[in-house]
């Protein structure tokens, strides 16, 4: 008989005598691993072989969820007690050499803005993988696909929105047919934050997330089988409806189904709904979906800049939204929301990938020079940049194709937000 362990204690195994049937947590950032989990029960020799290929010399395991009395592994592997590691000494940065004073402290914090927007591009390109995976599995086995779906929605949670300083960075392919995961993804993510924003519940925030990343499961429910085209308003809605009460889905998400394309002022469909009618789940969601479908529509040549959108939206039709969740929605994203293309004082063009809530006339942008490298692009913050400003905002189709290339302004949407990526100032606003 195994000897009983003290629940108090912390149990590691090393990487080479993992075996099927541990629980093992990885403790690894959500974009460094290939798991839909941070924490799962081995059942493959693959899952072991990706385990051991992350390069870990040990994993944190649960004694209390299966398995580790029953393999077979040297007492030695289990540690109760870990001293946590000084942390490294990081050597400066080749392009580090030589700066002093304020150039080496903008360097720095160039540096820790791109690795910032590596990182969370890796979620977003984990979350489309994740998604169209569950998607095929949604008919195979519907009730560990939604299960799953639920997980994936309350991993993005910590990866795009708990951090005390908020990181949210959408990265979205906008090409063939991985146009449908980004669409689900971008109004999913904005709509969780602009939750956040309105002090929703976590519990609430979930059920707001998988609505939104559910609200065409109609279209989900057979992704490889084409459906013929509506043949009247609303159908595709129906559809869906009816899908996620087969799918026993909750009442609040398929309420989200249903009202999503509903209008505060009444000129939505299916119903006409107005004002507090609409759940407010649902508002938020047809309000960053309103937002989503003007930034990318199906024909890109009929694409409007994020600024452009914002103004219209809050300048001339702002009595179809809820004017909170609308107001949440443009502190976040900006005057010129990421994404946007805009002309500089200097006669530079670039494209802004976050904003300053302090001074939304001042954000970070990615400069466009054709003697730079993208991959080395010129990142400015405008806020330490007195000397430049934004004129205006440009439409995408109005560039030339070196310049809508380098600044990927169809292939890519970014939504950055992050107050602890700028040095703190004082000034006026």
């Amino acid at each position: 008989m195994a000897k009983e362990r003290p629940s108090n204690q912390t149990y590691y195994v090393a990487a080479d005598q993992l075996r099927i049937g541990l629980h093992v947590h990885v403790d690894l950032p959500w974009f460094r691993h290939p798991f839909t989990f941070n924490s799962f029960r081995i059942d493959n020799d693959e899952q072991l072989r990706q385990l051991r290929a992350l390069g870990e010399p040990r994993f944190r395991c649960d004694p209390e969820q299966g398995g580790v009395t029953d393999v077979p592994t040297p007492a030695a592997s289990f540690v109760e007690t870990v001293e946590t590691p000084a942390a490294p000494v990081e050597a400066p940065p080749p392009e580090l050499a030589g700066a002093s004073g304020g150039d080496r402290d903008r360097l720095r914090l160039l540096q820790k803005h791109r690795l910032r927007i590596g990182q969370v591009n890796q979620s977003f390109l984990k979350s489309t993988a994740i998604l169209r995976h569950l998607e095929r599995d949604l008919t195979a086995d519907p009730t560990a696909a939604l299960r799953e779906i639920g997980g994936l929605v309350d991993q993005m949670a910590p990866a795009f929105l708990e951090h005390p300083e908020v990181t949210l960075h959408l990265m979205g392919e906008r090409s063939g047919s991985e146009d449908s995961y980004a669409h689900r993804l971008n109004i999913t993510v904005l709509s969780m934050m602009v939750a956040r924003e309105l002090g929703l519940s976590p519990g609430q925030t979930h059920l707001l997330g998988l609505g939104a990343l559910l609200h065409d499961i109609g279209a989900m429910d057979a992704p490889e089988r084409p459906r013929p085209r509506p043949v009247r308003p609303g159908e595709d809605r129906e559809h869906s409806l009816r899908v996620g009460k087969e799918l026993g889905l909750p009442d609040e998400v398929l309420t989200i189904i249903l009202q999503h394309q509903e209008m505060v002022d009444g000129s939505g469909h299916p119903l006409g709904l107005k004002g507090d009618e609409i759940v407010l789940s649902a508002r938020i969601v047809s309000l960053v979906n309103y937002y989503e479908k003007l930034c990318n529509p199906d024909d890109p040549m009929q694409a409007m800049t994020p600024h452009e959108t914002l103004s219209l939206m809050f300048g001339r039709e702002r009595g179809k939204f809820d004017t909170a969740a609308l107001e949440r929605l443009i502190r976040c994203l900006g005057v010129y929301p990421p994404g946007s293309i805009v002309s500089l004082s200097n006669d530079a063009t670039a494209l802004v990938i976050s904003v300053n809530p302090a001074r939304p006339l001042r954000p970070w942008v990615m400069v466009y020079d054709q003697h730079v490298p993208r991959e080395e692009a010129i990142l400015l913050d405008l806020e330490g940049e007195p000397g430049i400003n934004i004129v205006g905002a440009l439409r995408p189709v109005m560039l030339p194709p070196a310049v809508a290339a380098y600044l990927s302004t169809r292939q890519r949407m970014i939504y950055y937000f992050d107050s602890d990526a700028r040095p703190e100032r004082k000034g006026g606003a």
